[in-house]
């Protein structure tokens, strides 16, 4: 009998479990170890209020196929929702107003409208870029930062980037790699654009992004699972952002129903072995150790873990996934009624410029944003904090983050009133960075392990860190390893 072993029960890591069951059969088994005693990884549900609410990741880009073919797979379909037509704003220059338009991800168009968003010099620095010389050499990746800051000036960058980009990766876009974060953009300047307004422009139209749709659903910063550097080109027509009603949880239980797989938690992969016929897998305390022998497997893990388990059987692989930092942050989510907070602006939320003196990053009015999660007369919001860089201001308990969430919130949306109830989810080195040369770090990875038969990876420290990303990943390596292992016994 076929046993594969999948490391790592998120999103990615059971993607992969659902695939490996389609294509090898129900004959198969498919083990799925994931050391902390639940599933899901950065996609959790908790009840807020009595309603489920999401903690983690959000949303997903719909446009990408991915997601909405594996829910159909799985019996969700009719879970798909998308979000209502409220718009969403940024906190810039001590005021709040609409999202600049005409902007690649922050970085501005010839059509681009900044008005109350930049100074009077931010404005003007930005029309002066194309008249500015650029030297640029196809194939180099830059910081994103330091590009936008030399050719815009900082405002771009503190103001519209970062919140923007911020919100995907919880991260710096000074720290930011350029190809990897807003590929169209560099694919434009590799192409001959003369200046980055041109560039921007070329990449919008490239990518059919009318101005302003990636940023709509952005609020839903520090694991949003929106993913704007992995968008397909061209993108498909329909609604940007998709969500599941009920929660990512019903994603979650309806994929482990479907792998059939048999499901370990609170189990950790102490060390991973070549045999000659497969893989030899440590599990366990190390006092009690378990040894668990697979024909495959794959692992679906975070880079520092990747890393440790690929040390010992391929080396190189190992030292490209240590290159991947990751950051980490936290969600804060309040229900009110609907009652003491009449005065909540009709947006889907507010980005937070990186200049600006709050400690929020970003901010969703969940209610609004999502239709389904305004029916019981009760206000939901959500709130991300902590940026890559930025841990040792989370070092505080749960009830310090409510509080400077709220005093962020009478500012933003004159909301003062006290929640009926709270959650606080701490995402860890929740999100890997994307740093100058990334995709180069990836293809090492990718080829090193490729010279191992039996072994893949998944997850989203390879091509985007979105929910559609990491699936993509996870159906790719599920279809690497069957094809490489012997077909099932027909019969007699």
């Amino acid at each position: 009998m076929t046993r594969v072993a999948v490391v790592g029960g998120g999103v990615s890591g059971l993607a992969c479990a659902h695939r490996l069951r389609t294509l090898l059969g129900p004959s198969a088994e498919i083990v799925v170890l994931e050391q902390r005693d639940r599933l899901g990884g950065v996609l959790r549900t908790v009840d807020l209020a009595g309603a489920p609410f999401d903690v983690g990741a959000e949303a997903f880009l719909a446009r990408r196929p991915e997601v909405p073919a594996l829910l159909a797979e799985i019996g969700l379909a009719g879970a798909l929702t998308h979000p209502t037509a409220a718009t969403a704003t940024i906190r810039a220059g001590g005021r709040t107003v609409g999202l600049p338009r005409g902007t690649l991800m922050g970085v501005p168009g010839r059509d681009a409208d900044l008005g109350g968003v930049l100074s009077d010099a931010g404005r003007a620095a930005v029309a002066a870029e194309p008249s500015t010389p650029l030297e640029w050499e196809p194939g180099t990746d830059v910081a994103l930062g330091a590009l936008l800051r030399r050719r815009f000036g900082p405002e771009v960058v503190d103001r519209i980037a970062d919140p923007l980009l911020g919100g995907v990766y919880a991260g710096r876009v000074d720290r930011l790699g350029l190809r990897a974060t807003v590929p169209a953009l560099a694919a434009a300047l590799d192409a001959g654009a003369g200046s980055l307004t041109e560039a921007a422009s070329t990449g919008m139209a490239a990518s059919g992004q009318r101005s302003g749709t990636l940023a709509a659903g952005t609020p839903a910063a520090g694991g949003s699972g929106a993913d704007p550097a992995a968008v397909p080109q061209p993108v498909a027509a329909g609604p940007v952002f998709g969500a599941v009603r009920g929660g990512y949880r019903e994603m979650v239980a309806a994929l482990v129903a479907a792998s059939a797989a048999r499901v370990r938690t609170g189990v950790t992969v102490r060390e991973l072995h070549r045999r000659p016929d497969g893989w030899r897998l440590v599990l366990g305390p190390v006092p009690r150790p378990e040894a668990l022998d697979v024909d495959a497997v794959v692992l679906a893990v975070p880079a520092p873990a990747a890393r440790r388990l690929l040390e010992p059987v391929v080396p190189a692989a190992a030292a490209a996934a240590g290159r991947i930092e990751l950051a980490s942050s936290a969600v804060v989510a309040l229900a009110y009624r609907a009652a003491d907070v009449t005065g909540l602006p009709g947006t889907s939320g507010c980005l937070v410029a990186a200049d600006e003196p709050l400690s929020v990053k970003g901010v969703t009015h969940a209610s609004t944003k999502w239709a389904h999660l305004g029916a019981d007369g009760l206000v939901r919001i959500r709130a991300s904090i902590g940026r890559f860089g930025e841990e040792a201001s989370l070092q505080v308990d749960d009830a310090e983050l409510v509080d400077r969430v709220r005093a962020d919130l009478a500012v933003l949306d004159g909301v003062d009133a006290v929640p009926v109830a709270s959650v606080v989810q701490r995402w860890g080195g929740g999100l890997p960075q994307y740093g100058v040369g990334h995709g180069a770090v990836v293809d090492a990875l990718e080829s090193a392990v490729a010279t191992v038969g039996g072994l893949e990876v998944a997850g989203s420290m390879l091509h985007g860190v979105g929910v559609p990303a990491c699936v993509a990943t996870a159906r790719s390596a599920a279809e690497r390893v069957a094809a490489a292992l012997p077909p099932a016994p027909t019969g007699r």
